[in-house]
C-alpha cells in the first residue's frame, strides 16, 4: 500500500528509517525504534525494509501508534538494485531509493540505517532535495593507527585513503545532517581532520542481548574439570575458527587435557571442509583436548546459556573492522573474551577491561593466551566491574534515542 503523503508542518516530525538488507542486525535495530517511537508521541516514523523484515516489524507495531508508525516492503526490483554488485552502482540505487519513498511519504528526514555503502553518492554532493539525511556508519577504519596497534596491509592502506577521501567530500554535504559512528574514537578524529566533522557522533552498539535469567536449567555444555572456551555465531573464516584449532594443536598435553572448547553456530559452506581437517588432526595429535562444533543456527536463549556457562568467550577475528556484539554477550554475562588486538574491537577490550587482546592472526599467540587463562584462571583477566559499566551504557533506549533525535 503506497505512503499517504500529508502536512507535516503540523504535529510530529516524521523520520524515514531505509534499510534494505535483511541480515545481521537489521530486524534487531529497526524492533528498537519502533518500540521507542511507539511511546512518542512527538515521533512519527515511517520504515523501508526488505520485504523479508516487513511482517515481523508491522506485527510490533501497537495498534495506538499505527497512525504515527508504518512499515513498507521495498519491491522487488527495488531491493534487487540496492543490494546488487558492484556496491558502487548499489549505493547510488539505495540512495535514488531513499529519495523516490521520502517523496511518497513526506518525511521531513531520511535515516540510512547503515551509512557505509552510501559514502559514495553522499561524498559527490547528492541529496534529497529539501529533505536532510543522516545515518549510521559501521566501521571507519582511517583511525586505527591512533587508537592501537596497527600496521597495515598494502590493501589497508588504499582502503583507508579511499575511506578518508569519501568522508571528508560526505561530510561537506549540506545534505548530511548527522553521522551516529558505532565506533566511539571516531567522532574526535573526524572533528580534528575533517572539516564537517562536528556532525560525526558516538552511538553506543545496541546490539544487547536478552538474557534468559532462567538458563541454569539448560544442558551442560562443557565437561566438568574443564575450562571452557565458546566461540559462537556465523562461522566465516574471518570469525578466527581456523585460527583457534591451529593454536589448540600448539597446546602442550597437560594444558590441553584442562581445555575444553566449543565452536557453536552454523559453519559457513566454504570453511567446512578445512574445519573438518583441522578437527581431525586435532582428534589424532591433542586426544587430551575436548572440542565440539556444533553446527547449526542457534536461537538466543541458547546463546544465552552457552555464554553463562562458558569460562572464556572467543573473539578472534581476523582483522576485522568495526564493533561486535560478542563483547556485549560476553561482559553481560560477567566472562572475560579472548579477543583479536586489532582495531576497535582490541582497543575496547583493553580499554574496559573485557579480557585479553592478542595477535588473533597468529595461532602462537592465542595458544600462549589461552595457556596463561588455563593456568592462571579466567578471572584474572577480567574486570567485573568495569565490564559492567560497559555493557549497562549501551542499551537499546539510549541507541533509539539517539537515532531519533534527528
Amino acid at each position: 500500500m503506497p505512503w499517504s503523503p500529508g502536512d507535516n508542518s503540523a504535529g510530529p516530525r516524521k523520520v524515514l528509517v531505509f534499510e534494505p538488507d535483511a541480515e545481521g542486525h537489521s530486524l534487531e535495530w529497526l524492533e528498537h525504534l519502533i518500540a521507542f517511537a511507539a511511546d512518542r508521541a512527538d515521533i512519527s516514523l515511517a520504515v523501508v525494509v526488505a520485504d523479508a523484515l516487513r511482517a515481523p516489524l508491522s506485527q510490533i507495531v501497537p495498534h495506538a501508534a499505527r497512525d504515527r508508525i508504518s512499515v513498507k516492503a521495498l519491491s522487488p526490483l527495488e531491493r534487487k538494485l540496492c543490494t546488487m554488485r558492484p556496491l558502487s552502482l548499489a549505493a547510488l540505487a539505495r540512495w535514488w531509493t531513499m529519495r523516490r519513498h521520502l517523496r511518497l511519504s513526506g518525511a521531513d528526514h531520511g535515516f540510512f540505517l547503515g551509512l557505509d555503502f552510501l559514502s559514495l553518492p553522499l561524498a559527490f554532493g547528492l541529496g534529497a532535495g529539501d529533505k536532510r539525511l543522516s545515518g549510521i556508519l559501521f566501521r571507519p577504519s582511517v583511525h586505527y593507527g591512533d587508537i592501537g596497534p596497527y600496521t597495515p596491509t598494502r590493501g589497508e592502506r588504499l582502503r583507508d585513503a579511499r575511506k578518508a577521501i569519501l568522508y571528508r567530500a560526505m561530510l561537506r554535504n549540506p545534505a548530511v545532517e548527522r553521522v551516529l559512528s558505532l565506533d566511539p574514537f571516531f567522532p574526535a578524529y573526524a572533528r580534528a581532520h575533517y572539516r564537517g566533522g562536528e556532525k560525526v557522533v558516538p552511538l553506543g552498539d545496541p546490539a544487547h542481548p536478552w538474557i534468559d535469567q532462567r538458563t541454569d536449567d539448560a544442558p551442560t555444555a562443557f565437561p566438568t574439570g574443564r575450562i571452557g572456551f565458546l566461540l559462537f555465531g556465523y562461522l566465516a573464516e574471518r570469525k578466527g575458527p581456523l585460527a583457534v584449532l591451529d593454536a589448540l594443536s600448539q597446546l602442550t598435553p597437560e594444558i590441553a587435557a584442562r581445555t575444553a572448547v566449543l565452536l557453536a553456530g552454523k559453519v559457513d559452506p566454504a570453511l567446512s571442509p578445512e574445519l573438518d581437517r583441522r578437527r581431525d588432526r586435532l582428534a589424532r595429535e591433542r586426544p587430551e583436548l575436548w572440542l565440539r562444533i556444533d553446527d547449526r543456527r542457534l536461537q538466543s536463549c541458547e546463546l544465552a546459556a552457552l555464554v553463562r556457562q562458558s569460562d572464556v568467550v572467543l573473539a578472534p577475528y581476523q582483522r576485522f573492522v568495526g564493533s561486535s556484539g560478542v563483547l556485549l554477550w560476553a561482559a553481560l554475562n560477567g566472562r572475560p573474551v579472548l579477543a583479536q588486538d586489532y582495531g576497535l574491537v582490541g582497543r575496547l577490550t583493553r580499554e574496559h577491561r573485557l579480557g585479553v587482546s592478542v595477535d588473533a592472526g597468529a595461532p602462537s599467540a592465542i595458544a600462549r593466551e589461552i595457556t596463561r587463562m588455563v593456568s592462571e584462571g579466567p578471572a584474572c583477566f577480567f574486570d567485573r566491574q568495569a565490564a559492567e559499566r560497559f555493557a549497562t551504557a549501551q542499551t537499546p533506549r539510549r541507541f533509539a534515542s539517539l537515532v531519533l533525535s534527528v
